[in-house]
């Protein structure tokens, strides 16, 4: 029979009027709580802690645990305590409530204790059970969540930044990371822990959360810690392992994305644009540069980024994306930074490439396509027409002449167009196509320009449509053999002593036609001519007189600039 029954079978016979069934045998158990889950019961030889209050029958409090402020600790099944409550007490779980009725044979018999408990009491207990352990117990583990990918665990000497939840094995709260907004950091398997704290956290992945119960023998033991944990106390840990490390870590690249073509790697003294995203390692973003819609520039390998990211950015390729792993003393150390990246974080950059450069590149020529019996190329201060697309490297469209009517017009060595672009096009031949990458030294430099972001890479396509013959700078005009003896007067073509615009206009023109000279190339050949008149009718009267007309040679040597 049970002692639940027995109570039971005692009740009925006191309603039946059958009278006091006399001195009882054996204790009686109420088990009046029990918890819905019970991992373990008491069994003799364990080692338990409990509460209780000691009355008589008539209600009477003999002794309280409760009133000395500490619980009850001791072994089960080994005469230590009153027969009658080492009975009592087997198969209680942690938080079980009970009553136990123990007759005197059982309890203090026919002696007593003097002064407390009188002969042949019967005495009753109201006791919870709050912890069982036993010495052979071990580490008991549970994982309730883990990681789907899972590069590398917890070993010892790690240094391990981690969240927990502390309570006694009755669910009683001791302590919290939680509450402090703080994780708790430290090493492990260096004794700075307890031991069942440095063994539960061998093999956690970053991002797993962990039960972990520890036997007394493996915390605080007889001692307990402080008023919130007592002496031979069970603890139970929930632990959410944010990051680790060790101290010998270098960092660690995961390349995501390479491109197949990768003609050129960054080498330290490279100018990096990237994007990237800077996470911790349970996915808190601390920082983006996409949320700035702005690129990260810096050079690499020279210290103007923290060490883990100058490593981490050697050997990238244009348009690579890559994830760099930085340990914190290759990153913001203990100290961390700002309020967003803690003390002793690792942190994961996922970047991508946008360009690269060199300052001492110079403008990188792809010829695409030449035609075949080139004989005339693009020299200094020639006119061109020319077609193109520019593009960022990582074919972000910025512009393109096939947008417009016509083609691009432009004097090569005229400040015209940015120097790269100037340069790629020289020594082309008609009908020729090359790809250009030109650095931003050469192009729009730190500042950029409308469209172009700063210290940009920028790739142009272009192909040469026509081209013609310039003339030096700072000339609208060449002679191509010696100019008249009487320029004055063949300029003058009806001999009225002066030259206005429309017989300057008409001499120039002949000229070219004639094949004697030749203009400055100019979509707007009119416009030069204007702007030759305008050169030589010193006073701006109109017309030319001769003591006005000068050649430009001849001015060249008096010093001043002037035209023709």
């Amino acid at each position: 029979m049970s002692p639940g029954s027995l109570v039971l079978l005692l009740s009925i016979l006191g309603a039946l009027g059958l009278g006091d069934p006399g001195p009882l045998e054996d204790v009686v158990i109420d088990r009046y709580y029990i918890p819905k889950i019970c991992l373990r019961e008491v069994q003799m030889g364990d080692f338990i802690r409990y509460h209780y209050n000691g009355t008589f029958k008539d209600g009477k409090k003999f002794d309280s645990s409760y009133d000395r402020g500490a619980t009850v600790a001791g072994v089960v099944g080994v005469g230590r305590l009153i027969t009658g409550m080492d009975r009592g007490l087997q198969g209680m779980c942690v938080n079980e409530r009970r009553h136990l009725i123990v007759p005197p044979h059982l309890g203090y018999g026919s002696i007593g204790v003097a002064g407390l408990i009188p002969p042949d009491a019967t005495l009753y207990f109201d006791v919870i059970m709050l912890d069982i352990w036993n010495k052979d117990d071990k580490l008991q583990i549970t994982t309730v969540s883990k990681p789907e990918h899972c590069n590398r665990t917890v070993e010892n000497s790690d240094f391990v930044r981690y969240h927990y939840n502390g309570t006694l094995l009755d669910g009683t709260p001791f302590d919290s990371s939680y509450s402090k907004d703080s994780t708790y950091d430290t090493y492990v398997g260096t004794g700075w822990l307890i031991k069942g704290m440095d063994q539960g956290l061998l093999g956690m992945c970053a991002g797993e959360k962990r039960s972990i119960i520890i036997p007394p023998f493996l915390a605080y033991g007889e001692k307990g810690y402080g008023t919130v944990i007592p002496p031979q106390a069970s603890l139970v840990f929930s632990v959410l392992l944010v990051d680790f490390h060790n101290p010998k870590d270098g960092i660690f690249l995961e390349h995501l994305e390479v491109p197949a073509s990768c003609k050129r790697r960054a080498v330290t003294g490279d100018f990096v644009r990237y994007h990237y995203n800077g996470t911790l390692m349970d996915g808190t973003l601390f920082d983006s540069s996409y949320s700035r819609n702005h690129t990260y520039n810096t050079y690499i390998g020279k210290g103007y980024i923290i060490p883990g990211m100058d490593q981490g950015l050697q050997g990238v390729c244009v348009g690579e994306r890559r994830r760099v792993v930085v340990p914190p003393h290759l990153a913001y150390g203990e100290n961390g930074a700002g309020n967003k990246i803690p003390g002793s974080a690792v942190l994961i950059f996922d970047v991508h490439i946008i360009d690269f450069h060199n300052p001492a590149d110079p403008v990188e020529i792809e010829t695409v396509y030449r035609p075949e019996g080139c004989n005339i190329t693009t020299r200094d201060r020639d006119f061109v027409r020319y077609h193109y697309n520019c593009s960022l490297l990582d074919g972000t469209k910025l512009f393109s002449s096939h947008d417009y009517e016509k083609p691009q017009e432009v004097t090569l060595g005229a400040n015209k167009v940015i120097e790269g672009l100037n340069s790629g096009l020289l020594n082309m031949c008609m009908g020729e196509r090359r790809v250009l990458i030109i650095p931003p030294h050469l192009g729009h430099g730190e500042s950029g320009a409308r469209g172009v972001p700063g210290s940009a890479v920028l790739r142009f396509e272009v192909e040469l449509i026509s081209m013609e013959e310039g003339v030096p700078e700072g000339y609208l005009f060449i002679w191509h053999g010696d100019p008249p003896a009487s320029l004055y007067e063949q300029m003058d073509l009806n001999k009225d002593g002066e030259i206005p615009a429309d017989e300057f206009s008409t001499f120039i023109k002949t000229q070219v036609a004639e094949g004697k000279g030749r203009l400055m190339p100019s979509s707007d050949p009119e416009k030069v001519i204007a702007d030759m008149f305008r050169n030589q009718d010193r006073n701006q009267d109109g017309k030319i007189t001769s003591e006005e007309l000068k050649l430009k040679s001849d001015e060249d040597q008096e010093k001043i600039h002037e035209e023709l």
